[in-house]
């Protein structure tokens, strides 16, 4: 078969025998390829690397920046002050000391600070393709022409035959041809922690699922244990790696509900403020019959545009962001996305994996079952305190000494150590193994003290084939001559009689129970018959539909050391001692966690790589799911289109044994449901669906580089609790920030409609020049706008169901609050203009004619302090609220009132700005006038509590 007929990556390997694999890819197992044969085959499929597709680079992300409608209409601005200062500095028209060109510096500054802000958080290079090419071996010991080479990893082609022994890390997906105990770790492709052992004789099912694919193995994945040799079948971007970093690149980042927001209000507020300005240069022209006065309503112009723009609330909201990140940060969630705070709080749905998030990461027993009874094990972790319940009563071990007999046998046939670390209970080894020593701990049995009782002198190792492990002891009293009344611990006092050997036993219950002849019960033996072995089956089935992991335990007494490799004929006649069934235990804080996520309107989701039987129960038991509820496995979802998984996406709670593409295709089908998905992840199969979710959890502890790379957001402990508490300060925070739009844009409305109405009542000039306009809405509205970002949550934030992500910005009365607070602000701004300049311009009036443009511009300053104070909350009175709840806003009014006097009052900042000196009358004025804005907000509030209604 020549290279260029060789099959393209369809061929499903694991349902192939090595024989059909091998003439498949016109290889060898003994020689492998020819020189000549790679060479053509590396022309034809590429070399083994993981391919990068080219994304936007720093200057279009940067040039992007300055398509903001609001940016673009401010630049528009900047160049027509700019060009109207020039023609004054031609004509000599500058006031004495006026400095040219300072509104049209101001403005291009405000742009570029903008654009800089918004550069710096979209320009985070997205590295997730960078780490999992960290995950490729960079060499590989292959087969060629029949010599063993080493090459580099980026040269291997299908149909070449590598070595593979433990600590490798695997370069390429291959068939195993052959292997020895062979343990692969897979969690960074599958999710599951537990090593797999790998067949190279089976011949699977087409559909089975990849976490089952026992006869195959994956680029990415590690050896564990044992040695394999394996036929290379797919190399870069067709292996299962590089179908994940194809489906990473596919993935499109969608603007968070957030930045549509923002588009939607620069969109509303450019829209009417043009037409508001095309309104006020129309009425303008009409009234003085023709463009005499063009300059003048120009710069009135100009002035509603900078006014209508809210200049600081970038900014605010970035800072705000910001101090969310850090909130979160106390709470273990680290935020990489900065627009991810707020799109928290509009999570309708988290899909959680189990292992570690749900549960401990943590094996614990749950039940054992000896002597036909059947006990519940108390305890967390792996803390070797506990007790145990026969029919819900406490135990005592005197009671039922075949718990005891049991212990024994789980601290002696284990190579795992259990040791506490910094007050916590650890374990060095195997997790199951851990669990079983702290079940020996919780009956009195540790492991170094039964290692002098009993020390090990031969094993017969586990192994794939025969599912099970066993551990010859020398019984210490025997072995000496001493009576066995006297020297064999009473645990095992019934074991033997005479011999100094014990063989422990254990392994799968059913290959365990056939090689059984007797059973222990209490201190003695008796003959294992059919009926006992029958319910014996019966309960370990009942153990395994609850999810449980189950070991069978047995024992044999021996006269002497068996030879090595007599397993086959020593593992035969062995006394029955029972059933240990265990579970990865579901966190204890957990529970409470999804109540609160029910009570919220967040629907919880388990999507896990484990069996469902477990999936179903740890489900259950957390309240994810009911009893009787539907458990969707990976290949029942392969089957289904996309349309009948979206038909389907809602009604299932538990996904159990997907892949990578059906955790991809679950987040879609949710989406297209408009469902606003969280989606947690620790694996590299996880990254694509990290990606494509609208938030994305990475792992803290368990989880791979790449999967934090994709993800908006790190569990520092890996826990759902810690979700669930990011997504109600994702709430808060977007509570906040409407908060303060309110205040910033009900004041800005109130500025364009003071503005546009100068000219129209006949005042002269433009009350606010652009440089005093970008003052306030930089420093009189962004002060307190940040004190209003860190406001303390509302008592029942999660007591109601997320708000809609494709709301309107203007949604629950925003928009009705700022156009009812804009008018009010511009009627009492516009009497107080009107007062001012029949004030100003009255006979024998000292100060400057245009003293009223001052008064003006601090009145609206100053009723924005009382808008501030206001504004904390939409239903309580100021006086009915603790000033001192939030310091914060009380400290920004104190601030930016003494900024404004001082625009007023020292001269150097008067002659920048454009004041004038404000008498002590005229400032009392313009207090008071302010005042009418705290005044109206609070009776708003009195007249809703009057009509029964809630503001929100």
């Amino acid at each position: 078969m020549s290279a260029n007929s060789l099959p393209e990556g369809a061929a499903v390997w694991h349902s192939l025998e090595v024989d059909k694999a091998l003439d498949l890819l016109d290889s060898n197992a003994d020689s492998g390829l020819t020189p000549q044969e790679t060479q053509q085959r590396l022309q034809k499929y590429g070399p083994n690397e993981l391919e990068e597709t080219a994304g936007r680079s720093a200057w279009e992300i940067l040039l992007d920046q300055f398509k903001n409608i609001m940016l673009l209409m401010l630049i528009g601005v900047a160049l027509i002050s700019g060009f109207l200062d020039l023609m004054a500095l031609r004509e000599g028209r500058l006031k004495p000391g006026e400095v040219p060109f300072k509104d049209t510096i101001a403005i291009l500054a405000i742009v570029i600070l903008n654009g800089i802000l918004g550069y710096v958080q979209e320009s985070r290079a997205e590295k997730a393709l960078a780490a999992l090419k960290k995950m490729t071996s960079p060499l590989v010991r292959v087969l060629r022409d029949a010599r063993l080479v080493e090459i580099a990893a980026k040269e291997l082609v299908p149909g070449d035959v590598m070595l593979l022994e433990a600590g490798m890390q695997i370069a390429a997906d291959g068939r195993l041809i052959e292997q020895s105990n062979l343990q692969v770790r897979e969690s960074a492709l599958t999710g599951e922690a537990e090593a797999v052992n790998k067949q190279a004789s089976l011949k699977l099912p087409e559909e089975t699922s990849l976490g089952d694919r026992l006869n195959v193995v994956y680029q990415g994945t590690e050896v564990v244990q044992g040695r394999a040799k394996v036929l290379v079948t797919n190399t870069g971007m067709t292996t299962e790696l590089g179908k994940i970093a194809t489906m990473l690149q596919a993935v499109e980042s969608e603007p968070t509900p957030l930045q549509q927001r923002m588009t939607q209000l620069g969109n509303v507020l450019v829209t009417g403020s043009l037409i508001l300005v095309a309104i006020v240069v129309a009425g303008g022209v009409i009234r003085d019959g023709g463009f005499k006065n063009i300059q003048e309503l120009l710069e009135v112009s100009l002035s509603m545009a900078v006014a209508v723009v809210p200049e600081g609330l970038p900014a605010v909201i970035t800072v705000t962001l910001a101090l969310g990140t850090q909130r979160m940060v106390r709470q273990n969630a680290l935020i990489r996305k900065l627009p991810a705070v707020e799109t928290l709080g509009s999570v309708t749905t988290i899909c959680s994996d189990k292992t570690g998030t749900l549960t401990q990461n943590k094996m614990v027993v749950q039940s054992i079952s000896t002597n036909n009874k059947t006990f519940r094990v108390i305890g967390e972790g792996y803390a070797p305190t506990g007790d145990f319940q026969l029919n819900g009563q406490k135990i005592s071990l005197e009671e039922s000494p075949e718990i005891s007999a049991l212990a024994v046998a789980c601290a002696v046939c284990n190579d795992s150590v259990l040791q506490k670390e910094q007050g916590e209970w650890a374990i060095l080894g195997d997790p199951t193994e851990g669990a079983l020593l702290t079940l020996a701990g919780k009956a009195g049995i540790e492991k170094d003290q039964w290692n002098s009782k009993l020390p090990r002198v031969a094993e017969f190792p586990f192994s794939s084939e025969r599912k099970r492990m066993s551990v010859i002891s020398q019984v210490e009293g025997v072995a000496t001559g001493e009576a066995s009344s006297r020297g064999v611990d009473p645990a095992i006092a019934g074991f033997l009689q005479s011999e100094p050997y014990l063989m422990f036993t254990k392994g799968s219950p059913e290959l365990t129970l056939a090689r059984c002849t007797q059973i222990h019960l209490g201190n003695d033996t008796g003959i294992l018959t059919e009926q006992q072995r029958q319910k014996i089956l019966a309960e370990n089935d009942l153990m395994a539909s609850k999810g449980l992991r189950v070991l069978g335990f047995a024992y044999k007494p021996l006269l002497e050391i068996p030879p090595s490799g007599s397993d086959e004929t020593s593992e035969q006649g062995l006394v029955w001692l029972g059933l240990v069934g265990m579970l990865d235990a579901p966190r204890p804080e957990v529970r409470a966690a999804v109540q609160e996520c029910r009570e919220a309107g967040i629907r919880p989701v388990m999507i896990t790589g484990d069996h469902q039987l477990t999936a179903r129960a740890i489900a259950t038991d957390l309240g994810i799911a009911q009893e009787g509820d539907r458990v969707l496995t990976g290949q029942e979802l392969q089957r289904m289109t996309d349309q009948e998984l979206e038909q389907n996406v809602d009604l299932v709670s538990i996904y159990a044994r997907v892949s990578p593409e059906h955790k991809l295709r679950i987040v879609q089908a949710l989406q297209r449901r408009g469902r606003f998905v969280a989606m947690t992840g620790d694996g590299v199969n996880d990254a694509p669906a990290l990606k494509q979710a609208d938030i994305g959890i990475a792992m803290g502890i368990t989880g791979t580089d790449v999967s934090k790379e994709a993800s908006d957001m790190v569990l520092l402990d890996d826990n759902f609790a810690t979700i669930v508490s990011a997504t109600k300060e994702g709430r808060v925070v977007y509570t906040n920030i409407r908060r303060f739009i309110k205040y910033i844009l009900g004041s800005n409305i109130g500025e364009v409609l003071t503005i546009a109405a100068a000219p129209l009542i006949g005042l002269g000039g433009v009350p606010l020049t652009p440089l005093q306009i970008l003052w306030m809405n930089l420093v009189t509205d962004g002060l307190p706008a940040l004190a209003l970002a860190v406001e303390p949550p509302e008592p029942d934030v999660m007591q109601r169901p997320p708000f809609s992500p494709r709301e309107s910005i203007f949604a629950r009365g925003l928009g009705s609050y700022m156009i009812r607070i804009g008018i009010i602000f511009a009627i009492i701004t516009i009497a107080l203009m009107w007062w001012a300049y029949q004030h100003s311009h009255a006979p024998g009036y000292q100060g400057d004619r245009d003293s009223w443009k001052t008064m003006v511009f601090t009145s609206l300053c100053i009723a924005q302090m009382g808008h501030a104070i206001a504004i904390r909350s939409n239903n309580r009175l100021t006086i009915e609220m603790n000033p001192f709840s939030n310091i914060f806003v009380l400290a920004a009014v104190v601030v930016t009132t003494i900024l404004q006097l001082m625009l007023v009052y020292v001269p150097p900042l008067r002659d920048f700005f454009g004041t004038h000196y404000l008498n002590m009358q005229e400032l009392g004025v313009c207090i008071g006038f302010s005042a009418l804005m705290f005044v109206w907000i609070e009776g708003e509030k009195i007249f809703l509590r009057i009509m029964g209604k809630k503001a929100v």
